[in-house]
């Protein structure tokens, strides 16, 4: 009886991180280290190949400066498929060779190259690029110009102007028949060839076959310029709360241990309410029962209490904010003062007791507003200390990854509560959100897997 040892063929994803980001000049940090919803890019890219049941390999190429870096964020992420981090080369087409150079030569069966500031490739892609590579030696992805463009000559003056129906915009990943790629990179090795932007263009120039263009995605942007990381936020805040799978609170929130502050009304009423139809071991502190969440000390005491008493906490929500409404000019400064204990100091104070109080796996909420992405008139403090808790959750979504504690943001639009009545005064009913509806959006993040996000919840 013989036994077949032959090993199985492997699809490898090469993922270039190595770019030294000339065009991202506003910031220190390379383009592909920038943080977004709690971590790198380059983690992001990474997750996505990791998570296909199609690839069975994962190679990162990086540069120097970044690589034991990077080797600390996959270790802390526990991702399985990554078999080598190496160092890059100074130009792409260096990186992609190194990359190439660097798998099994002999049971890799394709390829996939891709860049590592293209963290919002879809999976179906990856699919469809491995699907055309059993009948094509190369695989592009493309999305067609919606732009006229234009070539110039050497005095910037128009030389012509192409169809734009038959141009595309290149995307990644592109895809190979292992043994073809390679062989274009022999080639251009020996001819001392370096001029081209990626790796399909050495297929092309080499003419080694014919090569397939997938349909890309709009949403594959690659992070280029300082303003592509805001759009690459707000791609993540849209797909993370598309992504909210509907969850049975009746099953998810029994025995679970929560504390909530700011309880006694509007929001975080509802909120509590809800935590007791289901069962859940929750604990609610506002000024109602006499609890200032200003009293820093008293809250880290609460809380230490809290966990000693009842276990370590699954959740903490806090709700507790004041707005004033009013010209700064004729604001005391001990309103303003109060404005920013309550909005933002006092939920600083909180996180920071929790921290080491929370169960792995546990979940911090805390309220913005819309106005945290433009101040209003009238209510300048409110609006500023919005934007700071954004900017707060922001920061320790990235802090709290190794203590595998999840932190969001929550921004309701205008919510029928008692708060906003007192300062805005009767509003039409249909007009402003229902609280119930944006406690129960926030029990569904808490119990979601999004950590460093800005859940919007609307009308």
């Amino acid at each position: 009886m013989s036994t077949n040892t032959k090993k199985t063929k492997k699809n490898v994803a090469i993922i270039l991180a190595a770019g030294g980001g000339t065009r991202f000049r506003t910031s220190e940090i390379p383009k592909q280290m920038i943080s977004i919803a709690g971590k790198p890019v380059f983690l992001h890219t990474l997750e996505v190949f990791e998570n296909h049941a199609e690839i069975d390999e994962v190679i990162l190429v990086t540069s120097k400066g970044i690589l034991q870096e990077c080797e600390q964020w996959i270790k802390k992420a526990q991702l399985k498929k990554i078999t080598k981090i190496l160092e890059g080369g100074t130009t792409r087409q260096e990186s992609s060779k190194i990359g190439l150079a660097n798998c099994d030569q002999k049971n890799t069966n394709k390829v996939l190259i891709h860049d590592a500031v293209r963290p919002f490739i879809a999976p179906g892609i990856i699919s469809e690029v491995l699907k055309k590579l059993d009948k094509f030696v190369s695989v592009d992805v493309a999305i067609p110009a919606v732009d006229t463009l234009i070539e110039t000559n050497e005095k910037s003056v128009i030389a012509g102007i192409p169809k734009r129906s038959v141009i595309y915009r290149g995307q990644t990943p592109q895809g190979f028949q292992f043994k073809t790629i390679m062989k274009a990179h022999e080639i251009a090795t020996n001819e001392k060839f370096q001029a081209v932007t990626d790796d399909c263009g050495l297929i092309m120039k080499y003419k080694l076959g014919e090569i397939f263009v997938v349909q890309g995605d709009e949403e594959n942007i690659k992070i280029t310029h300082p303003i592509d990381i805001d759009i690459a936020d707000k791609i993540f805040q849209i797909r993370q709360i598309q992504d909210l799978k509907p969850v049975n609170l009746s099953k998810m929130m029994v025995k679970k241990n929560v504390l909530i502050f700011g309880h006694s009304s509007g929001i975080g009423k509802e909120i509590f309410d809800l935590c007791k139809k289901h069962s859940a071991n929750v604990s609610g502190y506002s000024l109602s029962n006499d609890f200032d969440v200003c009293d820093f000390e008293k809250v880290d005491n609460l809380i230490n209490e809290h966990a000693k008493k009842h276990g370590k906490i699954d959740i903490i929500i806090s709700t507790a904010g004041i707005l004033n409404m009013e010209r700064l000019e004729k604001t005391s400064l001990e309103t303003i003062l109060k404005q920013v204990d309550v909005n933002f100091s006092a939920q600083t104070n909180i996180v920071k007791s929790a921290i080491n109080n929370m169960k792995k796996g546990g979940s911090i909420i805390l309220f913005t507003s819309s106005s945290y992405t433009r101040g209003r008139a009238n209510y300048s403090i409110y609006s500023a200390t919005k934007a700071a808790i954004v900017n707060f959750v922001q920061a320790m979504a990235e802090e709290l990854i190794e203590k595998e504690i999840r932190i969001n943001a929550m921004c309701p639009s205008r919510t029928d509560t008692p708060m906003r009545r007192n300062n805005f005064g009767n509003e039409p009913k249909e007009s402003l959100l229902e609280p119930q509806k944006v406690a129960m959006e926030t029990l569904k993040v808490s119990l979601s897997d999004i950590t460093g996000q800005v859940i919007a919840v609307r009308k």
